[in-house]
């Protein structure tokens, strides 16, 4: 059989063999069907996988060298780390705040016992800590003031204009007709000079202030406190001993007057009731009936406060 190619199909020019007798009629052969292309096999890309969600991280002490080693617990699905004290308190008291979880037990309580206590409110506890935690990247994440001529201060609920001036010495002052805070700064001065300055005239008002509704609340309350130091804790408002040392976060200051006034409620009525039992907060509304709504706000405002100083 004789064949030919046409690219690269062979045809058949005659189907039957060639013979000496009379060839039969030869019948017009149809054209021949195209080539029929082969679809390329495309791989089936393998499914993507699937990434848990990242497990928020919850916030835990800060190691000291010289300090206890922080104890673990597992709750659930968090490992929790916390700071373990010893006092002469009645009770297993929980204190949290952004540096996580401290516990304050008596010394007669063993280890067991402390666990235990932290597993019966383990849903109180990992709920704060979720929510310290969450604020803690909120605020990291926040963009810092810029220390330009200009710059925009929050201080007493609302907001002021820093204005920038050189002199031969670093000083401050407040215009409140115009809101403008006045700093003056060497030629050579640095940044961090300029926000020591600005965080000195903070504090100093933060003191006057705190002083007079200390003493106006006191008053109203029938209570004395023994004297008054500011903090620079991170979001720890204020704390009350049993000596009548009342600290309170020098910045509240950017903080509006009643939410000042809610934090020193509080710690005021700690004189009389050094717990949060619901005597507690009975005494605080005695004088601040609204301190609920105070207690979210404080809350609320201090997650959009912009990152001042380290």
């Amino acid at each position: 059989m004789k064949t030919i190619k046409v690219g690269d199909q062979q045809l058949d020019l005659f189907a039957h063999d060639v013979s000496t007798s009379t060839p039969p009629a030869v019948r017009p052969t149809a054209p021949p069907a195209p080539p029929v292309e082969a679809k390329p096999v495309i791989p089936l890309a393998p499914p993507a996988p699937v990434i848990p969600p990242a497990r928020p991280i919850l916030p835990s002490p800060p190691r000291t060298a010289d300090g206890p080693p922080l104890r673990q617990l597992q709750l659930g699905s968090h490992l929790v780390e916390f700071a373990l004290r010893r006092s002469t308190r009645r009770s297993i008291g929980f204190m949290i705040d952004d540096n996580g979880l401290r516990v304050t037990a008596p010394k007669r309580v063993t280890l067991a016992e402390i666990d235990n206590a932290i597993r019966a409110k383990q849903g109180w506890i990992v709920s704060k800590l979720l929510e310290r935690g969450e604020r803690k990247v909120q605020r990291q994440q926040r963009p810092p003031v810029a220390w330009v001529d200009g710059a925009v201060l929050p201080y007493l609920g609302g907001d002021i204009t820093l204005r920038l001036h050189q002199a031969p010495r670093h000083r401050a002052s407040f215009q409140r007709e115009t809101n403008e805070l006045h700093v003056w700064v060497t030629p050579a001065g640095t940044e961090q000079q300029l926000k020591e300055k600005v965080k000195a005239w903070f504090q100093h008002e933060a003191r006057q202030l705190f002083e007079a509704r200390l003493d106006l609340y006191a008053d109203r309350l029938g209570v004395r406190y023994d004297s008054l130091s500011l903090s620079s804790a991170g979001t720890r408002w204020g704390s009350c001993t049993i000596e009548r040392k009342i600290r309170l976060n020098w910045r509240l200051i950017h903080f509006s007057l009643p939410l000042i006034d809610y934090v020193v409620a509080h710690e005021l009525s700690h004189l009389l009731e050094m717990n949060h039992s619901p005597r507690f907060w009975a005494t605080v509304e005695s004088i601040y009936p609204d301190y609920d709504g105070a207690k979210q706000a404080l809350r609320k405002r201090s997650q959009e406060l912009p990152v001042l100083f380290n």
